[in-house]
């Protein structure tokens, strides 16, 4: 739920936007002063600021509110003049309307603010998964490679090539897609890497037959 706070002296506007808002599922509180609204910040999430303050001179309490954080502030301007608006954002206003517009346009500004101020979720973290290509095991949490019940010491970079190729049976990848997934870059930078990474992998799983060359094309796990 969105936290608003309105900042101002009670009036039938403020009113409008405070019922508009509750109906729109949001959660909003009035302040009566800029002082007020500087202690009550922390707890919500935009604030709808009335630049015509009975404490503070409106525009010095937009900077005050922008300098305590982050919370975005839409100012509520008496007059719509292209200057008052230019002087609110640059106080460090997100967005300057004026109190005859209608509680609605209003509350679809707030959405807008918001839709472009709160940080889109992180991606979540793929699962890690173990694979069983018997006697080839791999276990993806602990990183840890057996074959034939055989630890096998892998180094971090082998480790994720071997993981790519077994998270791909009966796959062939190409040169560029395992130098994109396991190195992060262009293949071109090193063309050696992954033969040299896919020999020590092949004398350390105890043979070729793990590691599929695939001429022209790339690499595919096989089954030792």
């Amino acid at each position: 739920m969105v936290r608003v706070l309105l900042v101002g002296e009670h009036s039938t506007v403020a009113e409008s936007v405070l019922y508009s808002l509750l109906r729109k599922g949001y959660e909003a509180k009035i302040a009566g002063t800029g002082r007020e609204a500087l202690e009550m910040i922390p707890d919500v999430d935009l604030v709808l600021l009335d630049l015509d303050l009975p404490d503070i001179e409106g525009l010095e309490a937009c900077r005050l509110l922008r300098s305590s954080g982050s919370t975005p502030v839409i100012a509520f301007a008496a007059r719509d003049r292209e200057s008052d608006r230019v002087l609110a954002l640059q106080a460090g206003a997100d967005d300057c309307v004026t109190k005859s517009c209608p509680p609605q346009e209003i509350v679809a500004r707030i959405e807008a603010v918001m839709r472009r101020t709160r940080a889109p979720a992180p991606d979540p973290e793929p699962a890690v998964k173990d694979i069983s290509l018997r006697p080839l095991h791999i276990n993806g949490r602990t990183r840890e490679v057996q074959v034939d019940g055989r630890v096998v010491n892998v180094t971090a970079k082998e480790f994720e090539l071997l993981y790519v190729l077994a998270s791909n049976p009966g796959s062939v990848l190409s040169r560029k897609e395992l130098m994109a997934k396991v190195w992060e870059c262009d293949w071109t930078e090193s063309s050696r890497t992954i033969d040299t990474h896919v020999s020590s992998l092949r004398s350390k799983l105890g043979g070729n037959k793990w590691i599929i060359t695939v001429r022209g094309v790339g690499y595919r796990i096989g089954s030792g």
